[in-house]
């Protein structure tokens, strides 16, 4: 995976660059909708919202051009712990220095959520698209008619796009308008380059996502998963990560009895990461208290939660 920005490109007349916001409530699809562009996995996926606590840029280059997307956590209304207001903090950020924003909703709901970005939205100087995703799912399309006419008339949007991000419906003519916003420029980074985040950072995501689809009710928003060592040698990938929970209770829940929940995720982990990184990888995990940390700035920015 490159980490050098193509600086000396030469620039084409026809050629487009520039950076698109995926912003939006919790489990609307905004990471669905990056790993279907990129056409790879970048962004985990789960059903449980609040997923992605990160901004992640995936970097998509074609011959029209380069667009850099960036996946922002969902925006929600409860963020009462440090964890959920810096993931706040850190979406609305990406309004900023970004030439076009897509704001995702889920066809056929319209939450107070969904409205408060929205209002969020109206600060901001750039074009807005509402992509309405999850079109396949709707079975009465006269209600989504009926929402789309009403939100052309008052004008909030610079366009209106109908989408369905797991199957990839309407997936490329969103591409294109995309492309099509953005100013005519040399790209940014290299060609094979998919993002700008580390390897480290991945790994650390895969394995938080593993660790999401196998548990349930608190746990998943309890954890948090640090790299502390990663190298290569003798042909291996050989990787050493923690497991931050709040609670002895919790971390018992994460070993499993005999530790057949740490060795099951760990397995699903490390396979992932193999696909990703298409190396062979040693995968060794610990389980970790440290006590209330989504609520605890220094805890936040130790793991990698820092605004700057």
């Amino acid at each position: 995976m490159s980490n050098e920005a193509t600086r000396d490109a030469p620039r084409t007349e026809d050629s487009r660059f520039g950076y698109a916001a995926l912003v939006g409530r919790p489990n609307v699809g905004k990471s669905t909708l990056m790993n279907r562009i990129l056409g790879q996995k970048l962004s985990i996926v789960t059903a449980k919202p609040q997923t992605t606590r990160q901004q992640v840029a995936g970097i998509k280059t074609t011959e029209k051009g380069q667009v850099v997307y960036i996946d922002t956590p969902g925006i929600h209304l409860a963020a009462k712990k440090a964890l959920n207001r810096y993931m706040n903090r850190i979406a609305q950020a990406a309004f900023q220095d970004v030439d076009l924003v897509l704001f995702l909703i889920e066809a056929g709901r319209w939450t107070r959520q969904d409205e408060n970005v929205a209002r969020s939205l109206k600060k901001v100087d750039v074009p807005v698209f509402l992509v309405v995703n999850k079109i396949d799912l709707l079975p009465d399309k006269r209600e989504l008619l009926t929402f789309l006419d009403r939100e052309v008339r008052i004008g909030r949007f610079s366009e209106v796009l109908l989408i369905a991000a797991k199957n990839g419906d309407g997936v490329d003519d969103l591409e294109n308008r995309v492309m099509e916003e953005l100013p005519f420029s040399r790209p940014f980074y290299d060609e094979d380059q998919f993002t700008n985040r580390s390897e480290r950072f991945l790994a650390a995501e895969l394995v938080r996502e593993q660790l999401m689809l196998r548990l349930h009710k608190e746990i998943p928003y309890a954890l948090t998963v640090e790299i502390e060592s990663f190298k290569r040698e003798d042909g291996l990938v050989r990787i050493g990560a923690v497991v931050w929970v709040e609670r002895k209770s919790q971390k018992q829940i994460v070993i499993g009895k005999g530790g057949d929940v740490l060795k099951q995720v760990g397995t699903r982990a490390r396979h992932a990461l193999q696909d990703l990184l298409e190396e062979k990888v040693f995968l060794r995990l610990w389980v970790k208290v440290s006590r209330d940390w989504t609520d605890n700035e220094r805890a936040l920015k130790q793991f990698g939660y820092d605004d700057g």
